[in-house]
């Protein structure tokens, strides 16, 4: 029998006081249902087992699944909200299993993040009895040097998908089609890599940079959403770093897998990468988009939106700076909607 979320009888007694108050659990059953262990509502697994968590953006309930699955594991884990959904009555609930945890995981996030107590230096602070590992925030902009991720205060994502391409964007701002040369693709690559790396060692995370770079065309789903075999290769990076076996396998399905962005076939010929692995359309939740549908969708979204496309041109400025310097004659352009 499914138990009522809004029962506070169906809350473990520990998680009680700091489960009565927190919205989530009854403005949405559903997800607060598929948060159980987070929330209470179920009790946490395996008691006599070390518990692990992992902290971060939605690439750490990935890591978690893999670790958790890994041949030999030694641990017990629950899922964890990403920590930009995270809420001020949320904190408790994270600061009670960080309390009980044996093993963190946490990406390098600034401390106060969202005015609250969610940075690593915070989430060290109150694992006190946790041996505690920092993972980097993935990000790699190689194979779509286009893509720009940014989320509006006001109007939230664009349509269809929420990245926005820059030669869109640059084509709402100005009126004029471009088309930037794919040798910008190299340059945004190596920027990109050169900033994965300075993050790493400012952190002292554990290294995936060289991973993102062996995977070639596989390396990415879009900018922020790495594939399995970065994901595997952070894993088992992460056991070696703990002192245990590097047992994670690939777990036979996509991770990260609701949104693919298209993979263009210049873009891998001028990173030196097999073309063939190209992909014209995006893949969203497993259906084929043509890119020319999302980028006339945007294109119409924008230019009825001025005041975004000026917020992405200051936010990204040194990105559609480079974009524009490396542009061919725009009389040459083509592609989806002309962008």
């Amino acid at each position: 029998m499914t138990r009522d979320l809004t029962d506070a009888r169906s809350i473990e007694p520990d998680a009680r006081d700091a489960s009565s108050d927190v919205r989530a659990i009854t403005a949405d059953p559903a997800r607060a249902r598929h948060y159980g262990h987070f929330y209470g509502l179920e009790p946490l697994p395996d008691g006599d087992r070390p518990l692990l968590v992992v902290h971060g953006n939605c690439q750490a309930e990935s890591l978690r699944q893999l670790l958790q699955d890994a041949p030999g594991a030694p641990w017990s884990s629950v899922r964890l909200p990403p920590v930009h959904e995270l809420a001020a009555d949320e904190v408790p609930l994270l600061q009670r299993l960080l309390a009980r945890a044996d093993v963190v995981l946490t990406q390098p996030i600034a401390d106060d993040y969202h005015d609250l107590p969610l940075g690593a230096g915070q989430v060290q602070q109150t694992a006190t009895r946790a041996r505690t590992v920092v993972w980097p925030v993935i990000r790699y902009s190689g194979l779509h040097p286009w893509q720009i991720v940014h989320h509006h205060a006001e109007e939230g994502d664009p349509p269809l998908v929420p990245y926005h391409d820059a030669r869109t964007v640059l084509r709402a701002a100005s009126g004029a089609p471009l088309r930037p040369a794919a040798q910008v693709a190299v340059a945004v690559s190596e920027s990109s890599i050169a900033e994965l790396r300075r993050r790493e060692a400012a952190a002292g995370a554990v290294p995936v940079s060289d991973l993102v770079l062996e995977a070639g065309a596989g390396a990415m789903r879009t900018i922020n959403h790495p594939a399995n075999p970065v994901l595997v290769g952070l894993a088992r990076r992460a056991e070696e770093v703990l002192g245990l076996p590097a047992t994670a396998v690939d777990p036979g399905r996509r991770l990260l897998d609701a949104v693919h962005a298209p993979v263009e076939a210049e873009v891998l010929d001028a990173l030196g990468i097999d073309s063939s692995a190209a992909r014209e359309s995006w893949l969203i939740a497993g259906e084929p988009v043509p890119d020319a549908e999302v980028a006339a969708t945007q294109l119409a979204w924008l230019q009825s939106r001025p005041h975004v496309v000026d917020d992405i041109v200051r936010r990204h400025r040194t990105q559609l700076a480079l974009l524009a310097e490396l542009a061919e004659d725009p009389a040459a352009s083509a592609g989806p909607a002309d962008r």
